[in-house]
């Protein structure tokens, strides 16, 4: 009896685990603050200037995102799954240009993708109640 007892409770147990993970995060006023700072950081993007410190800044904000994200507990692991794709996208950006500036036709490319993955991030977010 002693061990269905205990069975049963480690099951209930993990279970809530993966609920938790399931059940979306409330509106963050800090957050979606500062997914409108990453749009307008990728909107402000001038493939004519010089693009690493651009790149960069946009990294530092999604970086910022995350970290407080984490740091607001295991509620908010929805919206880091979220900004991932984003996170990948800045990264091979910022790797690209870290020697010198990339193409043109590259860094608009690039843009147009963080301007889409920024939009639907911050609707996803911003959308929360």
């Amino acid at each position: 009896m002693k061990n269905l007892v205990v069975a049963l409770s480690l099951v209930m147990l993990s279970g809530c685990a993966n609920i938790i993970g399931l059940i979306p995060s409330f509106n963050d006023p800090n957050q979606s603050q500062k997914i409108t700072d990453v749009r307008m950081a990728v909107d402000q993007l001038d493939c004519a200037r010089a693009q690493h410190a651009q790149a960069l800044a946009i990294q530092r904000e999604l970086r910022w995102f995350e970290l407080y994200s984490q740091s607001a507990g295991i509620r908010n692991q929805d919206v880091i799954r979220i900004i991932k794709p984003m996170q990948e996208t800045v990264s091979e950006f910022v790797d690209r240009t870290k020697d010198r500036d990339a193409s043109k036709v590259y860094c608009d490319l690039k843009k147009r993708a963080m301007q889409e993955q920024a939009a639907r991030a911050a609707g996803v977010i911003l959308g929360r109640f």
